[in-house]
């Protein structure tokens, strides 16, 4: 059964029981009635009495008549006379209340049966939408209301501030990319991040027994060489010799064209793909090339041991390479940009005087540098436009809008702060486009290279989102009102 259908089930039920509210407060008054009348009556007949013990009491006085029976009991006998005379009746019963009787140990399904009993002997009929028979007119009214101003899609209606504040933030972005970030191994921000990784490679390796490196060793170098020893892997193909020379590979390329060794789920997923099986992938001219590799077996007795025992491998094996390998003069080639390795699919088009596909140049872009660590360096200008974008917002909307600080949260769910992050990455990709376009000549692999792809993924991202705002404006919003009930049931439970 469906959540649909469980929920009309229940509103069905509610639909019952608020009938049987009704009914019951109904006949709450029909007896309210009946007592009020006969209080009435008792009140009618009191005074009747009253004025026939006076009347009986001048008359016995005024003939002096001299009863034998006691007095008491004379005037109880004319009391049973004047009730008697002037009672209720009360022949007429109230109407029965009618009523669902649940048995000890009834279920769910019982109780349904019960309910559709009930609608039946009722003429009860279930509307299409029962939840909204629930609801009186002013009830729906309210809900309505609410839905539109929370839980709809709403366009931006961002000022002229809103769009300088935006554009400075990208422009500010822009600048720190072109001026600090650059080509891959050269800008500060990537010698930074560069660092970052080796201290990071270093501190892992420690993690996992790794003693320090041997006097006059570089320490980089020994805790690389460390990792890889103990994190072997079966797809660790190095050159187009390893794989039979079934296609081109060398030690700069092969990280990207194994896709074991891409940090996102896809390479997860060939990780342990090729540790159960004894296989590798690769990527080669847009298509999937799988080789055979020597006998691999994992560790552990049950199947849940052996896949976190392979996830493991693949981490450690990727942090191995993260930082180049050990044998590396240079800087050395580290590992894709996470899903980086999905454009050598994209094999396509003729760029250059060699006429080469776009799969190609990407590869041959990797090959130059624009790795993980180039990765993380091209981040730090987007992060910091996100940040000046969602601080300043928050700024106006506290000081200029005068709005209380609950607010002011920078939710990017909020129409006008995500039109704002639109503007400031899209200003980022302008300078940092214009600037690779200059700087390239028009060579594609060095447009690539000046290219922030963090950057222009984070606008795209944004923009996509932007045009489904801007379709879906004024349409309910089925993502907020799941993030809202779900908020609503997980304090119910907490205040239960």
């Amino acid at each position: 059964m469906s959540k649909k259908d469980v929920l009309t089930e229940q509103a069905q039920a509610m639909l019952v029981q608020k009938h049987q509210l009704n009914a019951a407060q109904n006949h709450i008054g029909l007896v309210d009635g009946a007592l009020q009348n006969l209080q009435a009556t008792q009140a009618e007949n009191r005074q009747r009495l009253e004025l026939m013990l006076l009347q009986a009491q001048a008359l016995v006085e005024g003939n002096q008549v001299v009863f034998e029976v006691d007095d008491d009991e004379a005037l109880l006998i004319e009391s049973r006379l004047v009730v008697q005379k002037n009672s209720v009746n009360l022949d007429t019963p109230l109407p029965r209340l009618d009523f669902i009787d649940m048995e000890d140990g009834s279920d769910w399904a019982g109780y349904l049966d019960q309910i559709t009993a009930y609608a039946q002997r009722r003429r009860i009929e279930f509307a299409r939408d029962p939840f909204r028979e629930l609801m009186s007119a002013s009830q729906r009214i309210a809900l309505e209301k609410r839905i539109r101003d929370e839980f709809s899609f709403k366009s931006a209606r961002c000022d002229k501030y809103d769009y300088l504040i935006a554009g400075t933030c990208g422009l500010i972005g822009g600048l720190v990319d072109i001026l600090f970030v650059g080509l891959p191994g050269q800008g500060a921000l990537t010698h930074f991040t560069d660092d970052m990784t080796d201290k990071a490679v270093q501190q892992f390796a420690a993690w996992n027994g790794w003693e320090g490196p041997n006097k006059g060793s570089d320490p980089v170098s020994s805790a690389i060489g460390f990792l890889e020893r103990k994190y072997k892997v079966n797809y660790d193909h190095r050159h187009g010799g390893d794989v039979d020379g079934l296609f081109k590979m060398s030690t700069r390329n092969h990280h990207i064209k194994s896709l074991a060794h891409s940090p996102d789920l896809v390479g997860l997923f060939f990780s342990i793909l090729d540790q159960f099986t004894s296989t590798a992938h690769f990527v080669d001219g847009g298509r999937i090339i799988s080789v055979d590799t020597d006998t691999f077996e994992l560790k552990g007795l049950n199947l849940i041991a052996k896949l976190f025992c392979g996830f493991m491998n693949w981490l450690g094996h990727l942090l191995s390479d993260v930082a180049g390998s050990s044998g590396a003069k240079t800087r050395g080639s580290g590992i894709p940009i996470p899903f980086y390795s999905l454009l050598q699919f994209i094999n396509i088009g003729e760029f250059g005087k060699h006429r080469q596909t776009f799969a190609t140049i990407a590869v041959q872009v990797f090959e130059k540098g624009y790795d993980l660590r180039h990765g993380l360096a091209m981040a730090i200008p987007v992060m910091l436009s996100e940040m000046l974008t969602r601080v300043m917002w928050v700024v106006k909307q506290r000081f200029y809008h005068e709005q209380e600080w609950a607010q002011c949260i920078p939710s990017a769910s909020n129409p006008e702060l995500h039109r704002m992050l639109l503007v400031a990455h899209g200003t980022l990709c302008i300078v940092d486009g214009a600037d690779a376009t200059i700087r390239s000549g028009g060579d594609m692999i060095q447009f690539m290279l000046r290219s922030n792809l963090i950057a222009w993924v984070r606008f795209g991202t944004l923009a996509l989102k932007e045009l489904n705002r801007w379709y879906q404006d004024g349409k309910l919003d089925i993502e907020a009102v799941d993030t809202y009930l779900d908020g609503e049931y997980q304090r119910l439970v907490a205040s239960a």
